[in-house]
């Protein structure tokens, strides 16, 4: 009797929805287990077999768990938020909150198609108004609290307000250096009107608002995201894109650095996933010093001291606030014109950049131990944001700066004797000091905290830890997002009352942007009247705390009961890829960490085991067609042509027999005409494991085979594809071998 899986599978899918097999309770004498997908957005292609890998592994996880005796909480809900929903709404004419329903429905069918055990009742969309309000709570929670450096935690800002009022800043120094304001009474505080008092402590919120460069387009009307623009241009018609500062919300994520780091010891990740974020964070520990540039101040932070008489010149950001202060007169032309160039650049271009590039101000900085003047240039390898925007060049021991001396040559001084060879830098920290003036003949390691002590004792500097992370950018310049639930008012912004939300995404029909690089809300005069901020949330908003929503769904009163929140407490086993490591993963860290300060929940991570699940890789096919015609030559031939290699669509070759009628009608019957050079009456083509993508033509869509196979037949065979955490390419052929299993088993 023949194996009837699709009957049998959908009658049992059908039982499991009409009982509510997997509907889970709040209230369980059973030990809880949370497992826990990163929940997928909900894109237009829909699902390709690559994307279910995670899922499988813990719905077989859950289920094991459940017969184990664990009330088991596996949710699933749709990262719904985001600029690709956008950007189809732009193209298409079609609003994204109605592809992202019809995207998310897609979604919903194939996901039931593969029978997985979700609580349904559970699910959570971040575009729905009841979730984003509590988004919206969050950022308020977060833009009414700072961090308190004696305390090491989270704290109301009502706390900070009454101490300025009893003792000023004494003991809570202002965060950043470089703000107007640094020291103050509490006779200065009541004295401060309204305005400089709200502008004082935007400099202590967790979640604050400044001024931050975006890549502005003029010809297309748009800000662009950095991997839109690529040599000055923007990928999308080649316009020119040039910086542009606006108003930006930030998460001073900074100031969570080192709990991030020594959270790290307390859940358990892979050593590689450990690695990267501590490596994203950066922690380094040395000095910021200062050196005059014709009686201006200019900071730098090194984190190798000791090496301080071994600098042979300086550069800074081309974006630094000096440049222009410091530069002379005949080196004003070069300098602007360097300025044109970097300005088109992207962050991630300057970043990758190969080639060496600068220009000298004119300027000199003195050397605040022998009084050495030092030339100081300007190059794109810096960034404004890193560090303080300046760096020291060490030429002798920084291969970097070694190679920018030589390049521009600029003398380099050797400090570290024979450890130097003249031809590249040498790091080490092993040498004894030359050159080096009162530290002559002292070891590296021990001239590091001599030099530091001495630097604080002449006032030029101290004693600093630093990081390379910078705080979260946390506003776009979009519609599809959260709106901020924040008026401005003469320049102030002002929270919204808790009663006020969720503050709805108005309806438009229009994406376009406002002006001046504003968002598309900036063209909302029932917005603007309204003087509500014109950017919405970033992507990641919603994204950083859906574990918890998961818990309590329907609370209307609360993200989350605390009650419930205490059950369930932390993810105990979370599944996804490394490619959200060091965004989602870092900045869902931080959220739980505020929210357990401020005593709204009990754990401070919130994923107490991380599996980062491989990706399955595509098995591209090739064609080969021959320059100028409209001709293609089988992979075996094409070394006796001059070719050109094609992605084909791997729906349309078996192994790789390509079948050449529906090659023919593909695209529109673009290759109608076509004509083929053939192996043995064949035509094969060329195989290359490469990453599921659309655009490779290499996904193949799981609706396909769950219909041909069954959903057993493709689980198990994702499964036999090898451990969950590898990578691994995907071959259709061998899941007739599985097949063949299972109506063995059926069988039997």
């Amino acid at each position: 009797m023949e194996y009837q899986f699709r009957d049998i599978e959908k009658k049992w899918q059908q039982r499991w929805k009409e009982s509510g097999a997997y509907k889970v309770s709040n209230s369980n004498d059973r030990p809880k287990y949370y497992v826990l997908d990163m929940f997928p957005y909900p894109s237009g292609a829909g699902l390709h077999v690559g994307h279910p890998l995670g899922y499988i592994a813990s719905d077989i996880f859950s289920r094991f768990k459940r017969l184990q005796g664990f009330n088991v909480l596996h949710p699933m809900g749709y990262d719904a938020f985001g600029l690709p929903a956008e950007q189809y709404a732009l193209e298409h004419g079609i609003h994204p909150a109605v592809s992202t329903e019809n995207n998310i429905n897609n979604f919903r069918r194939q996901l039931d198609n593969i029978g997985f055990c979700f609580d349904w009742d559970r699910e959570i969309r971040t575009c729905d108004a009841s979730y984003y309000k509590w988004t919206q709570w969050i950022f308020l929670q977060l833009f009414h609290a700072y961090y308190d450096r004696d305390l090491r935690k989270a704290m109301p800002i009502s706390g900070l307000i009454e101490a300025f009022e009893k003792n000023g800043n004494a003991d809570h120094p202002v965060p950043n250096p470089q703000y107007a304001i640094q020291q103050f009474s509490a006779a200065d505080w009541k004295s401060f009107d309204e305005k400089t008092r709200q502008d004082l402590l935007m400099e202590y919120r967790l979640a604050y608002c400044g001024t931050g460069e975006v890549n502005w387009c003029e010809a297309l009307g748009t800000v662009l995201a950095n991997d839109e623009v690529v040599n000055g241009v923007s990928e999308r018609g080649g316009h020119p894109v040039v910086k542009k500062k606006l108003r930006q919300w930030y998460l001073r994520i900074t100031t969570y650095a080192d709990r991030l780091l020594e959270g790290l010891d307390k859940v358990e990740f892979s050593e590689a996933m450990k690695e990267m974020q501590t490596n994203w964070i950066g922690r380094s520990e040395g000095a910021e010093l200062e050196f005059s540039v014709d009686g201006l101040g200019l900071r730098v932070y090194t984190t190798r001291p000791d090496t301080i008489f071994g600098v042979d010149f300086m550069v800074l950001a081309p974006e630094h606030e000096l440049v222009q202060q410091i530069t002379t007169p005949d080196q004003k032309a070069a300098v602007e014109k360097y300025l044109e160039y970097v300005n088109s650049r992207s962050e991630r271009e300057r970043m990758s950049e190969k080639r060496i590039s600068g220009v000298f101000t004119g300027a000199y900085a003195v050397n605040p131990f022998n009084g050495a003047n030092i030339p100081v240039w300007i190059s794109e390898y810096v960034l404004a944001g890193y560090g303080t925007g300046a760096i020291m060049a060490v030429p002798c021991g920084d291969q970097r700066d070694h190679a920018f001396a030589r390049h521009f040559n600029i003398p380099v001084t050797n400090i570290i004797g024979s450890f130097y060879n003249g031809e590249e830098a040498n790091p080490t920290k092993e040498a004894m000091l030359e050159n080096s003036g009162f530290l002559n003949g002292m070891p590296m390691k021990e001239a590091m905290s001599f030099i530091i002590s001495k630097i604080e004792e002449m006032g030029i500097g101290k004693r600093k830890v630093n990081y390379k992370m910078r705080d979260a950018a946390f506003s776009r310049q979009r519609y599809w997002g959260e709106p901020f639930p924040i008026k401005w008012v003469n320049g102030v912004a002002i929270p919204l009352s808790e009663s006020e939300l969720p503050l709805l995404l108005p309806h438009v029909d229009s994406y376009k942007p406002g002006p001046e690089g504003e968002g598309p809300l900036a063209n909302i005069p029932e917005w603007t009247n309204k003087e509500l901020e014109t950017n919405t949330m970033p992507g990641y908003a919603g994204s950083s705390w859906y574990f918890l929503r998961y818990m309590d769904p329907g609370n209307e009163n609360s993200f989350s009961d605390r009650k419930v929140s205490d059950y369930w407490n932390q993810v105990d086993l979370y599944i996804g890829g490394t490619e959200h490591a060091v965004g989602h993963l870092l900045y869902s860290r931080m959220w739980t960490k505020v929210l357990y300060d401020l005593g709204h929940i009990g754990f401070d991570e919130p994923f107490r085991r991380l599996l980062n699940q491989g990706m399955i890789q595509g098995s591209s096919r090739f064609v080969y067609r021959v320059a100028g015609k409209n001709e293609f030559v089988s992979a075996g031939l094409k070394d006796q042509y001059d070719t050109q290699a094609l992605h084909v669509d791997v729906n349309m070759v078996d192994g790789v027999e390509l079948d050449l009628e529906l090659f023919r009608k593909w695209r529109g019957g673009e290759y109608a005409e076509a004509t083929f050079v053939l192996e043995n009456g064949k035509y094969i083509c060329g195989v290359e494991t490469e990453k599921m993508s659309k655009s490779k033509f290499n996904t193949v869509n799981p609706d396909d085979l769950v219909l041909k196979y069954g959903a057993d037949t493709f689980r198990m065979y994702e499964m036999f594809l090898g451990p969950v955490e590898v990578s691994k390419p995907w071959d259709t052929k061998g899941i007739e071998g599985v097949h063949r299993f299972q109506i063995g088993r059926a069988h039997v």
